[in-house]
């Protein structure tokens, strides 16, 4: 497998860095954080210019990329800002799931996806689900043409701004089955719609959001009704393999402050940096972050494999990951000392983010038992 990056790739990543470098500083962060929508849609249109969003798809839609290197090569690069723009929700996992199994009609929707014009949601969470994909109580009962939605969804990623909102639905079968699940594109606005927007604690958007007999058409499901589990698996996967390169960045950006500031700071007439016990917590913090890199650069190679092998792939990584930036977001701060609970300093934004990753998709624990059984049942 090689390693290094394509040309392509190598001049996308130069060319977000540069970019994020000249215009999203922390300052212009947190402000963009702040703001009632969350995000900066003039900086979203700019990084679709960029072709941020494309990459993340594959030609046969309009994209220039879609495997797993091009996703690890944007997310790593956006989370070494931990931009607040809704990537993940958009371009990683709805216009995935859209490329994935949509039909030509709902395909052609990324064209305005694409172009930085429409963004997308996926609504798949529900309160008693936790991190099972299969647990979903949302219902869809068949009318004559189409279907009545009911039921409710939690933590959906930028739901109070996506335009268009694709929302997994029980069609069939137990509350925790995997076959019976069907997913539906419906409009943000639709009649019956109801949502709930909120801050999270690390400067994201979430939702929650109730479908009260929510009206859509057969034109409107996603692929083929009762067989949604494998595509909401693979939509999955490919937000696990970009939150483990986010947190690769952000890892690597809080590395790098931890070191200069251990590097400027005196104790005693001396750098932090010269007592041997914080350059052995340095050292073994470098070596996890690396450990993490491979497993992530391992899951970004094996996103194209079957089912089994992706998928222990990627919950080795995500385990990994969500150990690595545990220990990071704590070393870091506790090597800091006091500034390093400054609200006004950068560091405990990449701490809370870095955290926060560690829960989304399944946390550090939930991975590790999937692999178990994953490994038992190859």
């Amino acid at each position: 497998m090689d390693f290094n990056l394509s040309d392509d790739r190598r001049m996308l990543k130069e060319s977000l860095s540069r970019f994020l470098q000249d215009r999203y500083g922390f300052e212009t962060r947190n402000e963009i954080a702040g703001s009632e929508e969350g995000f900066s849609r003039e900086l979203w249109a700019q990084m679709a210019e960029l072709g941020l969003i494309g990459a993340m798809l594959p030609e046969e839609v309009g994209g220039f990329g879609g495997e797993g290197f091009d996703i690890m090569t944007v997310m790593e690069e956006l989370g070494r800002a931990i931009v607040v723009e809704p990537v993940l929700p958009t371009a990683v996992l709805g216009a995935g799931i859209l490329a994935d199994a949509g039909s030509e009609t709902q395909r052609s929707l990324l064209e305005s996806v694409i172009a930085g014009e429409r963004l997308l949601a996926f609504a798949h969470g529900e309160p008693e689900s936790r991190y099972s994909l299969s647990e979903v109580r949302c219902r869809a009962e068949k009318t004559g043409n189409g279907w009545f939605l009911s039921g409710q969804k939690a933590v959906v990623l930028n739901g109070d701004t996506a335009d268009k909102i694709i929302v997994s639905a029980r069609t069939s079968g137990a509350d925790d089955a995997e076959s019976g699940l069907t997913l539906f594109l419906i409009d943000a606005d639709a009649k019956g719609l109801s949502g709930r927007g909120y801050a999270t604690v690390d400067g994201g958007r979430a939702a929650e959001i109730t479908l009260d007999s929510v009206e859509v058409s057969d034109e409107d499901m996603v692929g083929t009704v009762g067989e949604a589990f494998p595509v909401i698996e693979r939509a999955v996967g490919r937000g696990i393999l970009a939150a483990c390169a986010e947190a690769l960045g952000a890892m690597e950006t809080a590395k790098d402050m931890t070191l200069e500031y251990l590097q400027t700071r005196k104790q005693f007439g001396a750098p932090l940096g010269k007592f041997q016990v914080l350059q052995h917590r340095m050292v073994e913090m470098c070596l996890e972050i690396e450990q993490a890199r491979s497993a992530t650069i391992l899951a970004a190679g094996r996103m194209n494999e079957d089912r089994a092998a992706r998928e222990a792939a990627l919950s080795a990584a995500k385990n990994l990951v969500g150990r690595t930036a545990r220990l990071v977001a704590e070393e870091s701060i506790q090597m800091h000392g006091g500034i390093g609970m400054t609200w006004e300093y950068a560091l405990p934004h990449f701490a809370k983010r870095l955290t926060m990753i560690d829960h989304l998709f399944g946390d550090a624990d939930h991975h590790l038992e999937r692999f178990a059984a994953l490994s038992q049942a190859s």
